[in-house]
């Protein structure tokens, strides 16, 4: 039903002439749910650019009034649970962002194709089975993530979509990729993992920006193209589907016609028999020459075999704030060669926005092993007392962080006139109503983290870093961590694999800065090494020992993992 009562939110963004407005959380989600939907004024605030709507689960429906905003260019309503879209958003023909992931959507509207500015679409995570007919009318669409429905089929008009760069497709129920694809002269990542694909067109290495591509988790015929897409760069697998493969590829083709006159009087004298046995042995080599370029390979090192190896004790305290954690050393990467460090800390981010959820469900922090001092407590601190050096930052108590980050917050709303922000200002909300923050010390009592917050810079990762300590804190479950551990291992060993195949980007970035590394000598194999690290409660009774045989037991097929 629609409700008149104005919310304090809206009266403000009105009064102000506000451009943006964000509306999230549990306040939002309470007057949501006893108000029975949103606040009918919204649909009033037409000077509205940026509209976020989010982590309300009583949202179930949006008025048809949408309508009226028709100076919206960005509209975020995910992390609700909506079931339906109004047709109305076809009028707002300026929106070049529309955000509905992680609903409860079965099909989208018709109308969404009347959206002629639209450049980035995310319905991921939904219960959509098809996309509407009529895309290749949003002409300006350049990003895509439909992944986690169960859509079947790109619809035929999909591929004139020349301005698409990005196509995030994955866990869908993709049955086939058309050979069209090589249509999408823009396109620069494709991401079809987790699908019910058998085959990939050769087209698709006709696409010649395409940079990045993943076909992990699907059953192909070609089973060396099965293994390459499970472990091989971009690169090796367009020049192998160029080359024809064992499919019907421009190599093959050329290849069967040179080889028609000869073969006939091959085959004349050799047995059915032998010549499928030939093949067998053939695949068989081929299979394990992939097998050893794509391997990432993670040995782990027990705890017993390692005395000196860290403990982090688990505060009480901690029960009622941020309790799970886990914790682990990681040895053997290679972060002096070029962008190999940023390339880690890009990797970090993506995961920090989806799998932990905008930090939301976990955060990770890394640190430079040299520089801590064990054992290590994870306690739960008054803000006053707490005290740490921020990235970036000088010393100062958590309340003077936190009140210097939502000063900083306001000024930036304030100079870009809108209301969300970036940065850590993001994440101020996510300690809200906590009497006690959760930190990490060493022994010499130095915060060395404030999760989800920040890390200290007396620890912080460089290029010269050999050994990282690896934690990741949830306020929701245990193996929340394990799983986002996992995720960061199995990271960490392709962008270690990534970085020894491409020797050539060494000396980049500064490079010169650094001194060279003796034992970077070329003899590397990129073999990551796990060490065990045990958590403990204050009495020193166990609570969980990372990794266990139970953990990195991920669907990565060329994962191999030494105990």
């Amino acid at each position: 039903m629609d409700v008149q009562e104005n919310w304090p939110e809206i009266e403000k963004a009105a009064k102000e002439k506000r451009r943006e407005l964000v509306l999230q959380g549990a306040v939002i989600d309470e007057k949501i749910s006893s108000n029975g939907g949103l606040c009918s004024t919204i649909y009033s605030l037409k000077l509205l650019n940026y509209l976020e709507i989010i982590q309300c689960p009583s949202l179930t429906e949006i008025h048809g009034d949408i309508k009226n905003l028709t100076t919206l260019t960005s509209l975020i309503v995910c992390r609700n649970k909506l079931s339906s879209i109004p047709k109305t958003i076809g009028n707002l023909k300026s929106l070049k962002v529309l955000d509905i992931s992680v609903n409860n959507l079965k099909a989208l509207p018709d109308e969404i194709t009347q959206l002629s500015e639209l450049n980035t679409l995310n319905v991921s995570c939904n219960n959509i089975e098809s996309l509407p007919d009529g895309l290749c009318h949003c002409t300006k669409l350049s990003i895509i993530n439909i992944s986690k429905n169960g859509i079947t089929r790109f619809p035929d008009d999909f591929y004139r979509l020349d301005l698409l760069s990005t196509v995030i497709a994955s866990e869908n129920d993709i049955v086939d990729l058309s050979g069209n694809v090589h249509m999408l002269s823009a396109l620069k990542v494709l991401d079809l993992s987790n699908n019910k694909l058998s085959d990939i067109p050769y087209e698709l290495s006709d696409c010649s920006k395409l940079k990045e591509i993943n076909f992990k988790g699907n059953k192909l015929k070609d089973k060396r193209l099965e293994k390459m897409v499970n472990g091989c760069q971009t690169k090796s697998i367009l020049d192998y589907l160029r080359a024809g493969g064992r499919g019907k590829g421009k190599g093959s083709k050329q290849a069967d016609g040179d080889k028609a006159e000869g073969g006939r009087n091959t085959e004349k004298t050799q047995t059915k028999k032998q010549r499928k046995q030939k093949k067998k042995n053939e695949e068989d080599e081929d299979e394990d020459e992939v097998d050893k370029l794509n391997r990432l390979v993670v040995k782990v090192l027990h705890i017993s075999d390692n005395p000196g190896a860290f403990t982090v004790k688990v505060a009480n305290e901690l029960k009622d704030v941020r309790p799970y954690l886990v914790c682990c050393v990681v040895r053997g990467m290679n972060f002096r060669s070029g962008n190999a460090l940023k390339r880690f800390l890009a990797a970090q981010t993506k995961l920090h926005d989806d799998l932990c959820g905008k930090r939301t469900t976990a955060t990770i922090a890394t640190h430079d092993m040299q520089l801590l001092k064990g054992p290590l407590m994870y306690d739960a601190r008054l803000p006053p007392i707490l005290k740490i050096v921020p990235l970036g930052r000088k010393e100062m108590t958590a309340v003077e962080l936190m009140r210097q980050l939502q000063l900083e917050a306001e000024d930036q709303r304030k100079q870009r006139k809108r209301q969300n922000v970036s940065g850590l200002h993001k994440y101020l909300q996510l300690l809200d109503g906590k009497e006690l923050y959760p930190c990490l010390v060493d022994a010499e009592d130095h915060v060395i983290s404030f999760p989800p917050i920040t890390n200290s810079e007396k620890t912080k990762i460089r290029k010269t870093t050999k050994e990282l300590f690896l934690e990741v804190t949830s306020s929701t479950s245990l193996q929340i961590c394990k799983d986002v551990m996992d995720a960061l291992i199995v990271k960490m060993a392709e962008l270690n694999k990534f970085t020894l195949e491409h020797r050539e980007e060494a000396g980049s970035e500064g490079e010169s800065d650094v001194p060279p590394d003796p034992a970077s000598d070329g003899t590397t194999s990129g073999e990551l090494i796990i060490q065990q690290v045990r958590t403990v409660d204050p009495d020193g009774n166990l609570k969980v020992v990372y990794p266990s045989k139970t953990d990195l037991s991920t669907d990565v097929g060329n994962l191999n993992v030494i105990w």
